[in-house]
């Protein structure tokens, strides 16, 4: 009889917090979908998942949620810190680029966005 091996773990902690293994994705990708009430279907199809890896990741987030949910919370504050930080820095060249005048080519095209954001309800 053969011997049955155990398998790679799918969530694995790298550099990035805690991951699929093989992937980039990272569990706090997931929870951002779990939060918006996405379906697993919806995850599995839109990080090009396997059955298993998706049930493995939902059924670990599951069972370690105070973990994630805490590691999550923490990812969250740091992009809103980092965020406001290159907001802040390039602030006054932003006000430049915003000053500028626009090219004569492009006024056209610009016409064309604004007639479609007003037509959005945008402006």
């Amino acid at each position: 009889m053969a011997e049955i091996i155990n398998p790679q773990p799918t969530v694995v902690r790298t550099s990035r917090g805690l991951s699929i293994a093989g992937t980039r994705i990272t569990l706090y990708s997931i929870m951002d979908y779990i939060k918006a009430g996405k379906s697993p279907e919806a995850i599995r199809d839109d990080f090009r998942l396997t059955i298993k890896q998706t049930a493995d990741v939902l059924d670990y987030i599951e069972k370690h949620r105070a973990q994630v949910e805490a590691e999550y919370q923490q990812v969250l504050k740091e992009a809103e810190e980092e965020r406001q930080y290159w907001e802040e820095r390039n602030r006054e060249r932003f006000a430049q680029i915003a000053a500028l005048p626009p090219k004569p080519d492009q006024e056209e095209i610009r016409a064309k966005l604004q007639a479609t954001k007003a037509r959005l309800g945008m402006l």
